[in-house]
């Protein structure tokens, strides 16, 4: 076995935009230290092999020709594959080992996926891997339309850039325009996961079949006014603006009745708020995540103390560093 190649790229947490994003406005996403990894290797066979821990137990086996992949096992399970090799055309090349690695999106506990951009994180590590090369301006429009196509057109990208750029971004879907910020200083959080698994799928679907409401316009101006506050680099600014915000995603949510403050999440956004805290569920919400905001550390952590039967502080922090070649 020779010319193995290994390449990780980071969850994300959408923090503001969501929704917002699909209709021009800014979205603030953050990595998290979460890392997707996909590695190949060169094997002896007709028949390359992939095995995806931390996603299914099935090994898919496929032959590249002259016609593309030709699959013998596990095409329904390795959408990622066709995406990824059809982008880059690297359909015919010899018998490949891949392993594509989203483990650490799992909890261990519980074996539940946790829905921090699993689908992205581990698309885009395996781009880099592909192509060998973790220049991200080269690696942007491959990782973008390998996840477009296997999503079926859905989203916004945000997912995908987060995973290429690491750190704490503005993305506006025009353009797939990045911009990198910097982290308030003085401003905690803590990720709490409900346990409630979420499709953003499923709920980009809904609000496309559904008839607009004004709060939707109300939503894309709060986008716009949190992602001013977070470019001010000021952590009071950014709490009180997320009062705005919460407010008006609810509003949405409830309007084109997508439930994103399902699963405990509108009770931890009405306590915390009570408790001079910020909380609101992140990405397409009604499960998975959410996030705790404040500037003291103490009440943060009395917070999750008490209401630690609702949701479980995620283990994981933001991460300064996107796609990378490993070895």
């Amino acid at each position: 076995m020779t010319n193995k190649i290994s390449a990780s790229a980071p969850g994300k947490v959408v923090l503001s935009g969501e929704y917002a994003v699909l209709d021009g406005a800014p979205a603030i996403c953050m990595a998290v230290n979460r890392r997707a990894r996909a590695e190949i290797s060169d094997i002896d066979s007709d028949y390359s092999e992939v095995r995806a821990p931390g996603f299914t137990d099935i090994v898919g086996r496929f032959k590249s020709n002259d016609g593309g992949i030709q699959w013998q096992d596990g095409q329904a399970s390795f959408g990622v594959v066709d995406a990824v090799l059809g982008a880059a055309g690297l359909e015919q090349t010899a018998a490949k080992r891949i392993i594509l690695n989203t483990s650490e999106f799992v909890d261990a506990a519980t074996q539940r996926k946790i829905g921090i951009g699993s689908s992205a994180a581990i698309t885009v590590a395996f781009c880099a891997a592909a192509v060998n090369s973790a220049d991200v301006a080269a690696l942007a429009t491959l990782a973008q339309g390998a996840h477009a196509n296997l999503q079926g057109g859905t989203g916004s990208g945000v997912d995908v850039a987060c995973s290429l750029s690491g750190g704490l971004i503005e993305y506006r879907m025009q353009g797939a325009l990045v911009t990198a910020l910097k982290w308030p200083e003085g401003l905690s959080y803590r990720l709490l996961w409900t346990g409630v698994a979420a499709s953003t799928r499923e709920k980009l679907s809904k609000l496309a079949a559904s008839i607009s409401k004004p709060s939707r316009t109300a939503l894309f101006g709060a986008a716009e006014g949190l992602a001013l506050a977070w470019r001010s680099n000021d952590a009071q600014q950014v709490i009180a603006e997320y009062r705005d915000y919460c407010r008006q995603l609810y509003k949405f949510s409830v309007d084109h009745d997508l439930g994103i403050f399902d699963a405990g999440h509108a009770a931890l956004w009405h306590a915390a708020s009570a408790a001079g805290l910020t909380y609101k569920p992140c990405g397409a919400g009604g499960g998975d995540i959410g996030i705790l905001m404040g500037t003291d550390i103490a009440e943060l952590n009395a917070f999750t103390g008490k209401y630690s039967t609702n949701c479980s502080v995620l283990d994981c922090e933001m991460s300064p560093t996107g796609v990378r070649i490993d070895a």
